[in-house]
């Protein structure tokens, strides 16, 4: 786990190489351990190591191996290394190392492009040809890992997050008017490849990119989910389901203990993380270190979970760590949890994560979260509607989807933005119309599940975990997002995943392995109530933001609405009860945090 960053010329230049050490800088919290640089011909690659697997000097980034003509940078694990150096070792492949980061050098000399079929894990890659000068991008299945990129006539650069990009200089700063859209309307998700600004784009998940020799740049799709049901499983019962499910989720948690470093687990207290703390005791991790994390209550809003949390780690025997935040910390941590976005995330879970793993990081590099579950296995409210009769047809699907899950309708954006940045027609709508037509969904609940696992599940939810356990040199690791147990879940019948409230075939198979009580408690979340609702010092913080010259010259927002909005600040809520005035505050103090003074025209 790391960051890296590089620089391909297109213009048969060479590769400004303080450009990419100053990008790799800023990956620096991604990547404590270590650092390094590299060029050769048109290609300079930078990196920040986090030391996991094989800690020695051998594993060091960037990684080049004169024999193949190869050079890798690159952020992830690679679960199955062990199994696919042994196949390699068989092919007569030699290492010099005990790393992962090899394995892929050898992995694609021998497969080429389609080694990433053989990888099991999470990655974002450059790898870069000595002899052709081909650059091979990439990113994996689920979009865990990011990889950001910029281009021009003369360069493309890449990097593990967009304020990396800034570092090098040359962006377009000014406000994707497509991306915003999004941003206020897709609930805060702005789908790959755009970003909020003009300039910087992002790989989709389980894309590659290839960097011809002669400059062009072909994308490619290489694994998408089928949400249909399948033959060999058509007379499977409901225990047969549960069976299959457990099955495939002991086999992710167990992948996901590959490390020559202790690992530990981020424990809520919900059904997900409980559950992945209960497939580890399983697999014998006694004494196993947990953590979770409580706020003061504000607005009559509690503010921490802990007696299901104390429930799970008394039932294991954790060495498990409460972690207390008072509101003096909090306000402090905001500031450092922004900067740490490498998009714009209204989730108010963000400055959780990122006090918990300032405190994880003290004791552990590795955790693994149950991020992902709710997407996979339907534990949403709006996924049993999608199966009613209103969403029957791809027009009804969509109105049912929007009316659950979108912030405001085309008139609610207009009365909130400033006229001059609202883009045409509607392309959020017009994003989901297009997706839900896609082949290979077969129900209106599929098709929401399709969408949500591979656009929003990526761009909320993974983009935050990573986000936030980065920024203390934190690797955090996520088995529900393994790409196996995703297929299953995804050929499984919709009635069983909305049954009990959602996640229904979950919940039965994790009712062999943890107390039913966690089970059948009311649906938790990461309570923040501070920021839920805003007053005092964070309400102070966010008219600041929105007062501030800078916002004024940018003109993204209506005068009338900011005022309307301070005037009462926690009336306005979307569906999905997020502050309205925390999102565009939000917003805003992302772009001042970077340093962004684009235009929003």
């Amino acid at each position: 786990m790391c960051g890296a960053a590089g620089e391909v010329r297109l213009d048969g230049q060479v590769p400004d190489v303080a450009a990419v050490a100053a990008m790799a800088a800023v990956l620096a919290p991604r990547g404590p351990d270590g650092a390094g640089t590299w060029s050769q011909g048109r290609v300079a690659l930078g990196h920040r190591r986090l030391s996991i697997i094989d800690l020695s000097e051998a594993g060091a980034q960037p990684m080049v191996d004169a024999d193949l003509g190869l050079t890798i940078a690159w952020n992830g694990c690679i679960y199955n290394y062990k199994e696919l150096r042994s196949e390699l070792q068989g092919h007569g492949y030699r290492f010099f190392s005990h790393s992962d980061s090899e394995v892929l050098l050898k992995a694609y000399h021998r497969w080429g492009d389609d080694f990433v079929s053989h990888l099991m894990g999470m990655f974002a890659f450059a790898i870069a040809e000595r002899d052709t000068g081909r650059v091979l991008l990439g990113r994996d299945r689920l979009g865990i890992k990011p990889l950001y990129f910029s281009e021009d006539s003369h360069r493309i650069r890449f990097a593990s997050s967009l304020p990396a990009l800034l570092a090098g200089g040359g962006v377009d700063t000014r406000i994707d008017h497509v991306a915003l859209h999004h941003y206020m309307t897709f609930h805060s998700v702005v789908p790959a490849p755009l970003t909020i600004l003009r300039g910087v784009r992002k790989i989709p998940p389980a894309s590659l990119v290839a960097i011809e020799p002669d400059g062009r740049r072909n994308t490619t799709t290489y694994w998408t989910p089928d949400f249909t049901r399948r033959g060999d499983r058509s007379d499977w019962s409901e225990k047969d389901w549960e069976d299959a499910v457990l099955e495939s989720l002991r086999t992710a948690v167990q992948r996901r203990l590959v490390a020559d470093v202790p690992v530990g687990c981020l424990l809520s207290g919900g059904v997900d993380s409980s559950l992945i703390v209960g497939l580890l005791a399983e697999a014998g991790q006694h004494g196993l270190s947990t953590f979770s994390i409580g706020f003061e209550a504000a607005g009559g809003v509690e503010g921490d979970e802990f007696k299901w949390s104390d429930i799970v780690a008394e039932r294991f025997a954790t060495n498990h760590h409460q972690i207390r935040i008072g509101t003096d910390r909090m306000l402090p941590a905001l500031a450092g949890a922004i900067g740490a976005m490498s998009e714009p995330m209204v989730s108010h879970d963000c400055v959780a994560f990122y006090l918990l793993s300032q405190e994880v990081a003290r004791h552990v590099k590795v955790v693994q979260s149950g991020q992902g579950a709710d997407e996979v296995f339907a534990g949403y409210h709006w996924y049993p509607p999608m199966g009613g009769p209103g969403a029957g047809d791809l027009e009804g699907a969509v109105a049912t989807y929007r009316k659950a899950f979108f912030d405001r309708d085309a008139t609610g954006l207009r009365a909130l933005l400033s006229p001059e940045v609202v883009a045409p027609d509607d392309p959020s709508q017009r994003f989901v119309a297009e997706h839900f037509a896609r082949a290979n969904a077969e129900t209106g609940i599929d098709r929401a599940l399709r969408l949500d696992t591979t656009v929003m599940l990526v761009d909320d939810p993974v983009k935050r975990v990573d986000n936030m356990t980065m920024a203390w040199g934190l690797e955090g690791r996520v088995p529900f997002l393994d790409h196996e147990l995703v297929e299953l879940a995804a050929s499984c019948p919709p009635e069983l995943k909305i049954a009990h409230d959602g996640k229904g075939v979950l919940k039965q198979a994790a009712r062999r392995v943890i107390p039913s009580a966690v089970i059948d408690r009311p649906k938790g979340y990461f309570p923040v109530p501070a920021l839920t609702h805003l007053e005092g010092p964070y309400l102070d913080m966010v008219r600041d933001a929105l007062y501030a010259p800078v916002a004024k010259e940018r003109g993204l927002f209506r005068a009338d609405a900011v005022e309307g909005l301070l005037a009462d600040p926690n009336r306005r809520l979307t569906p999905l009860r997020g502050n309205e005035l925390w999102q565009i505050a939000l917003l805003e103090m992302w772009l001042q945090q970077h340093g962004i003074t684009g235009a929003a025209a």
